[in-house]
């Protein structure tokens, strides 16, 4: 049982590298079985879910290949699509990561069917795919479940108009991706509108997708034949940015965070600057300096352009060791405060009702056993154990593994004092 030791005491100082984007990379390669031959992805970090999509699209009848960059962090990814994929995904895979339901939509375009098992993935609250069933639905696929799978046909996929009932990441990627091969015009209403979903229309159009209004709340689709394979560059991942961004602040650091897109995290970054920090966009990233305690701000998750879910504990871990009293709201996954009970083993003081959090800042945490929950607890728990008294002990680092690049070399490249140590289970 591997896990984290982490001791805490000084400052975040210097330089870290942010890659492509974890919630983009998954979704471009899907994306890259609606065409045969040979996708070039760039930029996709090299981590635990990268390599279970990989297998997952080995297992569709693709080649799959990775070569990491020297800098770290990323590498180039090649996708060798054949002209007839395969259409069932395995639950042995599906099961550790939900990202992989998002074959469904390619494979019922291109193919005309799929048998998909029903995913697994983070433990934070319900996400169900009737979005994703519905929606399909609309554009003609016939779908129902047995025995653990979602089973889909769909000789011919034709355009229609969708309103997603919630601005679901999921669902609008897996509709996009089918709609691009539908004959007619769709049109998705209450679109999600995050980064990472303009980073996959943008892919999809320079394969010779027609697609308008990404980065809205519609998205117009108009179907075309074919498809072909690209050679494209993943979106810098905002949520490994803004970990790097939080963890200046929590350990009153300097940290210049290189590939950051300052404008995909507007909000997140004025609540930094609320807390009293020094917020400093630059031409290829972004600075974060913190002199002195951090005040404690109030935050609200929303779909972009929002304060992201996936920041949410690292928001609690900051408001855990800034001055006054934090409320925190949680309106995405109603599960995300599961990590909490953890923190509290930390010494910090968090009392949740529903969906709020309200958070009574100290001075510092007192170090403890913890065990991460999920990717993004994880990371919010070792930033509490750089500002904790002592040595703080992660369990269940796998998680960690899920979401972030080189995250014990990033951080001590920082200046952290973190150990990744085997531990009898």
């Amino acid at each position: 049982m591997e896990c984290f030791e982490v001791t805490g005491g000084t400052a975040l100082t210097g330089r870290v590298r942010v890659t492509g984007a974890k919630n983009s990379a998954l979704k471009l390669m899907a994306a890259a079985l609606l065409a045969a031959g040979r996708t070039t992805i760039d930029e996709v970090p090299d981590i635990l879910d990268v390599a279970i999509m990989s297998e997952v699209l080995r297992r569709l009848g693709c080649e799959v290949s990775y070569e990491r960059h020297e800098h770290g962090g990323g590498g180039r990814l090649v996708v060798d699509v054949p002209d007839e994929p395969a259409t069932e995904t395995d639950y042995d895979l599906v099961r550790r990561m939900r990202a992989s339901i998002s074959v469904l939509g390619p494979l019922v375009a291109r193919c005309g069917s799929a048998r998909v098992a029903l995913p697994g993935g983070d433990a934070i609250g319900s996400r169900g795919l009737d979005m994703h069933i519905s929606g399909l639905e609309r554009l003609g696929a016939t779908i129902h479940s047995e025995h653990g799978f979602l089973v889909a046909s769909a000789p011919r996929l034709t355009g229609t108009s969708i309103w997603l009932d919630f601005p679901s990441v999921g669902a609008t990627e897996n509709l996009v991706m089918a709609a691009v091969l539908a004959e007619g015009a769709t049109v998705i209403d209450n679109a999600a509108r995050e980064p990472e979903i303009v980073d996959l229309c943008a892919m999809l159009t320079a394969m010779g997708a027609q697609i308008e209004g990404a980065g809205t709340s519609t998205i117009t689709v108009e179907g075309v034949p074919t498809l072909k394979p690209v050679t494209y560059t993943t979106v810098p991942d905002r949520i490994v940015a803004g970990t790097w961004a939080i963890g200046a602040v929590m350990t009153r650091g300097d940290v210049v965070i290189e590939r950051a897109a300052a404008d995909h995290l507007t909000v997140a970054l004025a609540k930094l600057s609320d807390a009293g920090a020094h917020v400093e966009p630059l031409p290829d990233g972004l600075r974060v300096a913190m002199d002195g305690r951090p005040r404690c701000v109030d935050v609200v998750t929303l779909p972009y352009p929002g304060f992201p879910t996936d920041l949410q504990p690292m928001a609690v871990a900051l408001a855990a060791v800034s001055t006054g009293t934090a409320l925190i709201t949680e309106n995405v996954f109603e599960g995300r405060f599961m990590f909490v009970n953890e923190l509290v083993r930390l010494g910090a003081s968090v009392r949740t009702d529903g969906h709020h959090a309200v958070v009574r800042g100290r001075e510092r945490l007192s170090s403890a056993p913890v065990v991460a929950t999920d990717i993004r607890a994880g990371a919010g728990l070792v930033l509490a154990g750089l500002v904790s008294d002592g040595v703080t002990e992660v369990q269940d680092v796998h998680h960690v593994d899920r979401g972030y690049p080189d995250f014990v070399d990033q951080l001590r490249g920082l200046g952290a004092h973190i150990e990744r140590v085997e531990r009898a289970g």
